[in-house]
């Protein structure tokens, strides 16, 4: 697992599975698209085979017949097109606040990974549309809540392709056939089946599965960072992380991250005076192997499935070229139970995580277990120092664990109970999107306890590694003498986390961490 994708500028799809960390240079850090020649060949060929479909006029749900529950009700050639049209303008009724600029671009980019295998026979004029509007950072405006799985975010999307709906434009939004003119772009007429594939499948719920993953990776590796500055902040032991203890588990991950918390803390004054100071410490320090391990594992699994959905085909009908003809098979590929549990089960393992977290921030702040001032305020009293950030982190923790409930096992029967289960998918993804958010604050504030920690300690000195990251922290935060406005600070060090730049200072010391 890697997650290096700021370093990448350009990706080309088509010869090799797309991986995770060129899938987050486009959607996040806006890496250009190309599509490679066996791409274009694909793409094409499987866009000749639907048409042949339709000018035999073959029975195919929502080509040449109607959608969701009139399937049975035939469509002639004469009404494809129109009957695409109205696929996507019927179904984009998705409300509320926009999907953020990354998701939208994430879920565009899996519509080119997925739709571009050759099996949903979508035209490569479609394809290079979107392509075109991720290389020139046109984002449609997509109202993010009302979907049970994927139907009217993406129709959102693929209205403005024909002209219609809107693009982000700063804090607003632009028509979307001014936004198209003013870039050179045209609107487009769907063909056959283009309409039904744009709208239909597991891009939306992967993509920001993928967004998920990938930060849930990072935000895990950070948690074993912080972790190691408390531990030399409460005055652990780091007989806890014996390689002993660990080896009676079986789990891999919890003796990663023992490995990670020792490699960290090698050469710590801290550490070494205070080896034999208690018998053992509060659970929150000795358990951050099994506590962090597990969380890990879950992870692990979850980044794997989803790659798998990454690299699959999602649509229905699926394009077949056998024999002399081809053939259309129509089934459930569009059904994302795969990722929808795997959501929630990360859900799950973030708030794990965020829970530990609270409880050594909480050790910290509370003079009766830390040793040190109360609130990490020099002068307390008239100073109340680091006490309503622990709320704070309290209270994410709690919304996290409100929101960790599964989704996937919801369901409510749409479409004339056509669809009598829907995976709920989305929601899953969604609101584990939101969790990984609100956990990259509880570790910034944990952070910026044991940083304030390390200052109120005596002389003895932190290891090589936790001065790196307490100068990261340094950076953009001063140490506390007196109160100020701490939102701010808060701020600045979540987005160190975000950025990586907390991994890197201690990574810049002790190689990478294992995960």
């Amino acid at each position: 697992m890697t997650t290096h994708a700021e370093t990448i500028t350009e990706v080309t799809l088509g010869d090799q599975p797309i991986t995770v960390d060129e899938f987050i240079a486009v959607a996040r850090f806006g890496a250009r698209v190309e599509f490679s020649p066996s791409y274009v060949d694909r793409v094409r060929n499987s866009r000749k085979l639907i048409e042949r479909f339709l000018s035999e006029n073959r029975l195919i749900y929502g080509v040449t017949t109607g959608f969701g529950n009139n399937v049975t009700e035939v469509i002639s050639p004469e009404d494809a097109e129109q009957l695409q049209r109205n696929i996507v303008l019927s179904h984009a009724v998705s409300v509320g606040e926009p999907l953020t600029v990354e998701v939208v671009r994430a879920i565009q980019l899996m519509m080119l990974v997925g739709l571009g295998q050759g099996y949903s026979g979508t035209s490569l004029e479609v394809l290079g549309l979107i392509r075109d509007l991720l290389n020139k950072q046109l984002t449609p405006y997509v109202p993010g809540s009302g979907s049970v799985g994927y139907l009217s975010t993406e129709a959102h999307m693929a209205m403005v392709l024909i002209g219609e709906g809107r693009f982000l434009d700063g804090d607003t939004s632009a028509p979307a056939n001014r936004v198209l003119r003013d870039n050179g772009l045209e609107p487009i007429t769907l063909g056959c089946k283009e309409g039904l594939t744009l709208t239909n499948g597991t891009h939306s719920v992967t993509a920001i599965g993928v967004l998920l993953a990938y930060d849930a990776a990072r935000a895990a590796t950070v948690a074993d960072t912080v972790a190691a500055l408390s531990v030399e902040a409460l005055k652990g032991t780091i007989k806890a992380f014996d390689p002993r203890l660990q080896s009676m588990k079986k789990h891999p991950e919890q003796t990663a991250v023992a490995k990670n918390l020792c490699r960290i803390l090698e050469g710590s004054e801290i550490v070494e005076k205070y080896r034999d100071y208690r018998v053992q410490d509060a659970y929150s320090l000795r358990g951050i192997p099994q506590i962090h391990g597990a969380a890990k594992r879950a992870i692990k699994d979850a980044w794997q499935v989803i790659e798998d959905e990454l690299h699959s085909v999602g649509d229905n009908p699926i394009l077949f070229p056998e024999g002399d003809d081809g053939v259309a098979l129509m089934g459930a590929n569009f059904d994302s139970t795969f990722v929808g549990i795997q959501a929630d089960l990360m859900a799950t393992a973030l708030t794990v995580l965020a829970k530990v977290s609270e409880r050594r921030t909480d050790r910290m702040v509370n003079s009766a277990f830390s040793e040190l001032p109360a609130f990490l305020a020099p002068n307390p009293g008239l100073n109340n120092g680091y006490m309503i950030p622990q709320y704070t982190a309290a209270a994410l923790y709690m919304e996290m664990k409100a929101e960790s409930q599964p989704a996937s096992v919801d369901s409510v029967p749409t479409s004339a109970n056509q669809e009598d289960p829907v995976s709920n998918a989305y929601l899953a993804v969604t609101k584990a999107y939101r969790i990984v958010g609100k956990l990259r604050y509880v570790l910034a504030i944990e952070l910026m306890c044991a940083a304030q920690a390390h200052d109120l300690l005596g002389p003895e000195q932190g290891s090589a590694a936790s001065r790196a990251v307490r100068q990261a922290v340094r950076e953009v935060v001063p140490t506390v003498d007196e109160d100020r406005f701490f939102g701010d600070d808060i701020e600045r060090i979540e987005r160190r986390v975000f950025d990586g730049s907390i991994v890197r200072a201690v990574e810049d010391v002790v190689g990478a961490l294992e995960f």
